[in-house]
């Protein structure tokens, strides 16, 4: 049976003679989320001061720097440029070669989306072992956009069920809320999944001492560290491995496979400090990312076959190295906050006066002499959804000398750095998704072709759902995707699909469907000048047997 084909998509084919010549065998990709130009500063900073260290690990290896735009789409409802991306649209750029919208989970920016599949789904298809690392959720989006697709970064069910089927052999992060379900104090609304995990092959482990328990006879794993991400690193303790351990044990399993590995390895967490514009811990988790940048250079040049690209997604909170046009940075009080902003919240949002904030403070931090109007200012919150945490960030930051544009991610271009072959495929100036081609042109794998064999099995429409629970498409950008031809007849207020044989016909004005030539029960509704219509009008327009995967939000083409 030929498989379904897109209107308009080119079937690729791949044989031996046109595959690209691999230069290494494996290849190790490694993303600092939110790592912009002044996080690299301040780690390097700090390690000279505190460790005695010189240079950052990072360092030698320098490139160049990416772009991080989008494509322009929607926030919130309102059409944004893509000047400054998420970690969705720019991990997609470095998995897959492809922009797109944020939010957007390795699909692309359209009504009716496409999957682009990513460096480690190809890396698959020849027989590579592949690794998912992460401090973060492993459903966040940076990890996600290399296993899975989805229109929205916020379906991490969806994401954790993709995993399952995804042929991902190592997966090592946080997020167990959402392989459990509901009943098992998780977010699922359907079932718990990790022992789906494990009928599967994977071997379930949870903290540091399980974890090391691993050998490369478990050739698949799954680790989750964490309901939520994995606990930053000053608030850690010894059950719960760092990034350079996860990193390590997933290198150890992966390179048993003799024809080679990718493996994503992300200091997410980064990213999460400086959204909440905690600056000693968003220092400390950028020299963790770098420790795993160690291990991952470390292990490359022992084996000889492996290429390894260090970036980051973009940067996050707009942060200045200096602030009140002070010519001064007190780095000698950077390594002084004991916790995180994140393990004080709780503690903070109770309190109800200024001598509780005062103690709070000086339990955690070298400020004893803290004012009443700082006080005040953390009682009171900085305004945003930080709250008293955001509070008392902004306060820390400025005895810091530091100081932040906001609680967002900015549009600067972000560091490259190389080892191995890719190298020279990566320096200079570069946009992101040089990232993902290079790294395929390395390994020698095709990201055209195994995104031909995803677009042939679904597709990823928008949607809406009734108040009866009917999910509808819209009509004319579904009908067009899948070879129909769509008119509007303005004198009888009716739009025409016309597949082959088939017609239908819908009057606007009643929502009345018309299938060639009889009056049908079929369903049709105008929302904003948009018409939809039910999944039956299109598999009976154009004769297939097309499924909607509600978990997903896609449809599976028959």
């Amino acid at each position: 049976m030929v498989p379904f084909q897109i209107a308009g998509a080119e079937e690729i084919k791949t044989t031996e003679a046109t595959k690209p010549a691999a230069a290494s065998k494996n290849l190790i990709v490694l993303i600092g989320d939110g790592m912009g130009p002044s996080q690299v500063t301040a780690a390097r900073l700090f390690s000279k001061s505190a460790l005695g260290k010189e240079k950052l690990n990072l360092d030698s290896y320098y490139v160049g720097q990416a772009t991080t735009y989008a494509d322009r789409g929607e926030d919130g409802g309102i059409i944004v440029s893509g000047a400054v991306t998420d970690s969705a649209s720019a991990g997609t750029a470095f998995a897959t070669g492809n922009k797109t919208y944020n939010a957007g989970i390795s699909v692309s920016n359209e009504d009716v989306s496409k999957p682009f599949a990513s460096i480690i789904e190809a890396a698959e298809l020849s027989g590579k072992a592949t690794g998912l690392v992460t401090t973060a959720r492993i459903t966040h989006a940076t990890p996600a956009v290399y296993a899975a697709h989805v229109r929205s970064r916020d379906n991490e069910n969806a994401i954790a069920s993709q995993y399952l089927t995804s042929g991902v052999d190592v997966l090592f992060g946080g997020g167990k809320d959402f392989f459990t379900s509901k009943e098992d104090k998780g977010k699922r609304t359907d079932k718990s999944i990790i022992t789906d995990f494990e009928a599967n092959g994977y071997k379930f482990v949870e903290n540091a001492n399980s974890l090391n328990s691993l050998t490369n006879k478990n050739t698949k794993a799954l680790g989750l560290f964490g309901k939520s991400h994995v606990t930053y690193g000053p608030d850690r303790d010894n059950t719960i491995p760092n990034l350079g351990t996860m990193t390590s044990k997933a290198l150890e399993i992966l390179s048993a496979n003799e024809k080679g590995f990718v493996i994503m390895i992300e200091g997410g967490r980064i990213d999460h400090a400086a959204h909440a514009n905690d600056f000693p811990t968003m220092v400390q988790e950028a020299l963790e990312f770098d420790a795993a940048v160690k291990v991952a250079m470390d292990f490359a040049k022992k084996d000889g076959n492996t290429s390894v690209v260090v970036t980051a997604d973009h940067e996050t909170g707009g942060l200045s190295l200096s602030r009140d046009n002070i010519y001064e940075l007190n780095i000698d009080l950077w390594g002084k906050q004991k916790n995180s902003s994140e393990f004080l919240s709780p503690a903070l949002g109770k309190a109800t006066t200024i001598a509780e904030i005062k103690q709070i403070v000086a339990d955690n931090t070298w400020i004893t002499d803290l004012t009443d109007e700082e006080a005040a200012s953390i009682l009171k919150g900085d305004g945003s959804s930080y709250k008293q945490e955001g509070g008392y960030n902004a306060v820390v930051s400025k005895r810091l000398l530091v100081g932040w544009a906001g609680h967002g991610h900015s549009g600067v271009d972000v560091g490259v750095w190389a080892y191995g072959p890719i190298a020279e495929m990566v320096k200079g100036n570069i946009d992101n998704t040089q990232i993902a081609l290079s790294g395929a042109k390395v390994i020698g794998v095709d990201l055209a072709a195994a995104s031909a064999e995803m677009q042939a099995k679904y597709i990823y429409p928008k949607f809406k759902v009734t108040r009866e629970g009917t999910v509808l498409y819209p009509a004319k950008a579904l009908a067009t995707k899948l070879g129909a031809e769509v008119t509007w007849d303005e004198s009888s207020n009716t739009v025409k699909l016309v597949k082959a044989s088939h017609i239908l016909t819908v009057d606007v004005t009643n929502n009345n469907v018309n299938l060639d030539g009889k009056e049908s029960s079929l369903t049709a509704n105008v929302d904003n000048g948009t018409l939809y219509l039910s999944l039956d009008s299109f598999n009976q327009l154009t004769e297939m047997t097309m499924k909607w995967d509600s978990l997903s939000e896609r449809l599976i083409l028959k």
